[in-house]
């Protein structure tokens, strides 16, 4: 048996919350919890169609503030791109000189600039770094890039599709590694200014996604998400969707599948319908990031975060909002700027009183990220989120979202996430 905590009543009613509009029945040795809806959802979900309305202002009064490549580029184009590298090759060869490859640095903060209303954007006067064909440590790098340039160049000219599995497996000795070629891949879509799935080339998704959606893959499959106890995997081809449709009020954008799968066995979005989740599983894979994004360009309604009050959480979070360094040159098609984050604040833990031994202490390690993210450039336009920082590294603690179970069964779905859509308590 368990008493339910007092604290977790009090952080409701401390806010105005009578848990999301349901009556909690608990009594001395408290089992679970019992929950009677008593209102209806055009009063749930008041809130999130009025921050709904605040979006699509905003969308109009920013309007289309950066011009982006990318939109998917004609297969003659891609294809011209690509001979006009192998004719300066040809050029340096003819006069005797050493090919050289110029690839913009995708791994510096230096060559990033930050613009609110897109994210981490590439700087168009980034550092370059050269592959050159006469030196021992580079001619083998050198051969590989022109090794899946050919394999592009194949792809777009019999406008065929192919995954970076499939280009690996083609010659594995050659690459080494998968990472190997991926790394390539990106690096060519950067140099050539092309996104990926202009290249033909397609990644194997690692994110799922469920709720009140459904849609045309491209090759007409139709795909539905409505499942209260299945999800259906990122499409691979988020690009070639069409004919979305859905009802949801929002996106729950999931981090870690252990609380997406709970989130899903606790029929969340049959309790809060309509509604969307997905998650990336951990760091988001381009897929994933794409559908989120994709899904907001369709949809035009709220996007949360669902993370862990902890560092890697919080730089999850950073990603799908603003981006990545390594993808800054793609970032028009992968940030969602408008999301916001839902859970789970380290203020949250204070005001529940969370149990001490759930609770895990910051490492080193955790301090120096968390430090390191409270320098980077967008957090400055996020003061709430850096208070929640500040609460993280004066406690020196950090939580899992399962800690919410301490609280009692089921809290995170049947009071924690509905008590937030219902009064607002995202940041």
């Amino acid at each position: 048996m368990k008493a339910f905590p007092a604290a977790a009543a009090l952080w409701c009613c401390q806010a105005g919350w009578n848990f999301c509009g349901f009556r909690v029945i608990y009594l001395q040795g408290f089992r679970g919890t019992e929950y009677i809806q008593h209102q209806d959802m055009s009063e749930q979900f008041c809130k999130v169609d009025k921050l709904r309305d605040e979006l699509l202002q905003n969308l109009e009064a920013v309007g289309e503030t950066v011009t982006s490549y990318t939109e998917d580029i004609a297969r003659l184009d891609v294809l011209t791109l690509i001979e006009k590298v192998i004719q300066k090759i040809v050029h340096s060869l003819a006069k005797k000189e050493a090919p050289v490859l110029e690839l913009s640095s995708r791994s510096s903060w230096s060559n990033t600039r930050f613009d609110k209303s897109v994210g981490l954007l590439m700087s168009s006067d980034t550092t370059v770094t050269t592959i050159r064909s006469d030196c021992p440590s580079s001619v083998h790098k050198f051969a590989l890039f022109l090794k899946v340039l050919a394999m592009i160049y194949k792809l777009v000219k019999t406008d065929s599709y192919a995954t970076k599995r499939d280009m690996y497996y083609n010659d594995p000795q050659l690459f080494g590694t998968q990472r190997n070629l991926d790394l390539i891949v990106d690096d060519i879509s950067c140099m050539l200014r092309v996104p990926r799935r202009s290249l033909h080339v397609l990644a194997t998704s690692k994110g799922f996604i469920s709720g009140d959606l459904c849609y045309l893959e491209a090759d007409g499959t139709r795909v539905e998400c409505y499942s209260s106890s299945a999800a259906v995997p990122v499409s691979s081809n988020v690009s070639g969707i069409t004919n979305i449709v859905s009802s949801a009020k929002f996106v729950l954008v999931v981090e870690k599948d252990a609380t997406f799968q709970r989130v899903l066995d606790d029929e969340f979005c049959t309790r809060l319908h309509p509604c969307i989740i997905i998650t990336g599983k951990g760091v988001p894979d381009v897929n994933s990031r794409l559908m989120v994004r994709k899904l907001w360009d369709t949809l035009h309604i709220p996007v949360f975060a669902l993370v862990d009050a902890d560092p890697h959480g919080i730089e999850i979070m950073c990603i799908y909002k603003y981006g990545s360094v390594s993808m800054a040159f793609e970032a028009p098609s992968l940030t969602i700027p408008c999301i916001l984050w839902m859970g789970l604040l380290p203020s949250d833990i204070e005001r529940l009183e969370v149990p001490q031994d759930v609770l895990i202490p910051l490492t080193k390690t955790d301090e120096s990220k968390l430090i390191g993210l409270r320098k980077r450039p967008y957090i400055s336009c996020q003061p709430a989120w850096k208070r929640e920082m500040d609460i993280m590294l004066k406690c020196k603690q950090k939580a899992e979202i399962q800690c919410l179970e301490s609280i009692a069964p089921h809290f995170l779905t049947r009071v924690y996430l509905p008590n937030k859509l219902h009064y607002g308590g995202w940041i």
